[in-house]
């Protein structure tokens, strides 16, 4: 990395200069993002997976601008233009900005009004009027009269020389500085109808006459705005009042009073309205895109993280329903390692109503597969079919739960699906999905691509190439945090793990077929192309149960297995032994068992290790149970107070499943009796919370809801 960037980044992310060089050097070795969050803390200074992730970013960020740089230093050089002045201003820029308005007057661009005066031989006559030492525009324009150029009359001269004079103005660097500053601390956004269009752009006529300052306006609403002008509803402005920009200009540019200041003056007006102002609009629309798509994400991202860490129920023998009225309702029964073992189709709601055959299709059913858990989908029909299973007399001790089906049908009509169960259509596929949700929502939620589970804000209409990544970091955090059993894991599991990827993923499980389970971690080191670095960033997060050593269950990298048998002759336990021992660090002088690569951080996470192995970072899980008062949207009243799951979380609030087939909105404003800046500090999807209806607008499908002023119980996730 250059060196230069390192302080750079770090006053960015706000840390130490010495912690971007540590990681930065890691991820040049070839680290992962979890790798060197869990096992190199004492490197990077504890740094978690967002930070190390950003300076990754960062860093691929000034990489870009080096590369523009080289690339403009490279045609300098070619069209002999580069001085050494000038490539050291190159050199010292920091921001694409800088460098491209360094550039701009050097840049080869199509031709211009100015280039067209140039060509013209009018180049003199703008500089003479542009230094402003008290000459007549109109008498220097005299001597420029040459009807062969084009130039018949003193007005056409002047004409020329105001091009070029604004052409020169616009390309200053100081001038385009102020005018990006003016235009990011006072510019306003402003949106107005598309006339004639207000009829099909009802969705927008909350923007029809609509202003704000551009700093102030929140990223959900520029991005509905943004959309609203790419359907073609609205027109957008990002501008300051013009009263404020020209004497910004006029500051830097008129040095007068005369007749030729004035005439400078007038092509400053032009330079404005015609060249910069467009160009600076254009750079503040592009700044609040990239703010509001980063927002969008960050939403977006924390609401995957929430629901793939949400509570498993661990393995059950499980019965599965993805509901439906006149299709039926699709049952799958599941092994508890997830095994397709029977699939059915029950029709107990209307039309079809074979209710008393349904009943008998599931006891059985329930019966002949040792049923432990029921899992419903949670989408139409879904509170009817609970209802129904509520109604049967089922054997004590069975679990019923609705489990978010967001995705499901995705995944049923993917390649992944048809891998699965090629034999099965996509009905069972997705009933199938449902059910192992519960059992394992992280498990089942990597095969869908993180964009289906429905808990975004814009999601298309972000740079889909900045959502990709962050969504895929958050799925690979995510996952090595967890940790995997790598004897029983799917590819698309194992592909996320820290190290690996789908071609050794692939490996691992054939591997796994052809020699049966792994017995340790080491064996590892015997998969095809599996080598020394991909073991190093795999090994500790990839568990083995009941194998040779029980250090294999645990988050304990087999680097430190030494550690860790030291600790243990000086107890006087064996490894096995120590496992459980909550009082360890009590007892040891931790300072003895440091080297210069282990410190305190990995030693504590060893013990915290130790003291619970192989802990599952998740909750426990917990039921959930919707009000028996209401099933559709007309049976809501203004004031019922409701149990509810929260969906989907955005900036501006949070979407509640309260089982009437239609989530409502908890406004920002309606989240707390206090003031709320992030609705993520007070709610995340999954979480149960319990609110109040405000209003119903059942033509609109629209619910409104509160949770001021209601006591909340635990916020525990489903």
């Amino acid at each position: 990395m250059n060196s230069k960037y390192a302080p750079v980044i770090a006053k960015v992310l706000g840390i130490k200069t010495d912690q971007v060089i540590q990681t930065t050097n890691l991820l040049s070795e070839g680290c992962t993002v979890p790798f060197i969050a869990r096992y190199r803390k004492e490197a990077t200074g504890t740094l978690d997976e967002v930070a190390i992730a950003e300076i990754r970013n960062l860093l691929n960020q000034m990489t870009e601008l080096d590369k523009r740089r080289n690339a403009i230093l490279s045609s300098l050089t070619e069209r002999e233009l580069l001085t050494p002045e000038l490539e050291g201003i190159l050199n010292s820029a920091m921001t694409m900005s800088q460098l491209e308005d360094i550039y701009l007057p050097y840049r080869p661009k199509k031709r211009t009004r100015a280039s067209i005066a140039r060509e013209k031989g009018l180049s003199p006559l703008a500089e003479k009027i542009f230094l402003q030492k008290g000459s007549d525009p109109e008498e220097e324009a005299k001597a420029y009269l040459e009807p062969d150029k084009g130039i018949m009359t003193v007005a056409e001269a002047l004409s020329g020389a105001s091009d070029i004079i604004a052409e020169q103005i616009s390309e200053t660097r100081e001038a385009r500085s102020k005018m990006r500053l003016l235009f990011a601390t006072r510019g306003q956004v402003s949106s107005k109808s598309v006339k004639g269009k207000e009829e099909d752009g009802a969705k927008y006529r909350d923007y029809f006459d609509y202003s704000e300052p551009a700093r102030n306006c929140p990223s959900h609403r520029i991005l509905a705005m943004l959309r609203g002008e790419k359907e073609g509803y609205l027109n957008l402005s990002f501008l300051p009042r013009e009263e404020e920009a020209i004497p910004r200009l006029e500051y830097l540019f008129i040095h007068g009073t005369g007749r030729d200041s004035a005439f400078v003056l007038n092509a400053l007006k032009d330079s404005y309205k015609r060249l910069l102002a467009p160009s600076m609009g254009n750079e503040l629309k592009s700044a609040l895109k990239h703010l509001a798509d980063k927002k969008a994400i960050e939403v977006f991202a924390n609401n995957v993280r929430e629901i793939l860490m949400a509570p498993a129920l661990g393995k059950k023998r499980i019965l599965a329903l993805d509901p439906g009225f006149r299709t039926g309702c699709k049952v799958v029964c599941l092994g508890t390692e997830g095994q397709l073992l029977h699939n059915d189709t029950i029709y107990p709601h209307p039309p079809q109503f074979q209710t008393e055959k349904a009943a008998q299709i599931l006891r059985n059913l329930l019966k002949d597969f040792q049923i432990e858990a029921i899992a419903i989908g949670n989408g139409t029909a879904g509170r009817e079919t609970r209802s129904f299973i509520d109604s049967l007399e089922l054997p004590e001790g069975i679990i019923i739960a609705m489990v978010n089906e967001s995705g499901a049908s995705v995944y049923s009509a993917s390649k992944v699906a048809r891998e699965e169960f090629p034999d099965e259509d996509v009905t069972v596929r997705g009933s199938v999905s449902i059910g192992r949700r519960l059992v394992d929502p992280l498990a089942e939620l990597v095969k869908v691509d993180p964009k289906a589970i429905g808990v975004g804000q814009y999601q298309h209409d972000v740079d889909q190439k900045l959502l990709k990544q962050s969504l895929g970091d958050v799925v690979v955090e995510c996952v090595n945090r967890v940790g995997v059993d790598i004897n029983t894991a799917s590819k698309e599991l194992l592909s996320y793990i820290s190290g690996l990827g789908p071609q050794l993923a692939q490996n691992i499980i054939n591997f796994r077929e052809t020699n049966g389970t792994f017995k340790s971690r080491m064996a590892l080191k015997t998969v095809p192309r599996l080598g020394p670095k991909a073991f190093q960033q795999a090994a500790g997060f990839l568990r083995i149960r009941g194998g040779e050593n029980p250090l294999d269950a645990s988050s304990v990298h087999p680097e430190n297995y030494s550690i860790v048998k030291r600790i243990a002759d000086d107890t006087g336990y064996s490894v096995i032994e120590l496992a459980g021992k909550q009082d360890l660090k009590e007892s040891l002088d931790l300072e003895k068992y440091m080297t210069p690569e282990v410190g305190l951080p990995t030693l504590n996470d060893i013990l915290e290790e130790l003291a619970k192995p192989g802990r599952d970072p998740r909750k426990d899980f917990d039921l959930f149970t919707y009000s028996e008062e209401v099933r559709k949207i007309e049976d809501l009243k203004a004031g019922m107070v409701l149990p509810g799951v929260v969906s989907n979380v955005t900036a501006f609030g949070a979407f509640i499943d309260i089982g009437v087939h239609q989530d409502g909105l908890v406004h920002i404003s309606e989240l707390s009796s206090s003031f709320v800046k992030d609705p993520h500090l007070i709610v995340k999807p999954s979480q149960k919370v319990t609110v109040r209806v405000l209003d119903v607008d059942i033509e609109r499908k629209r619910i409104s809801l509160s949770m001021k002023d209601i006591k909340q119980g635990k916020k525990d996730l489903l």
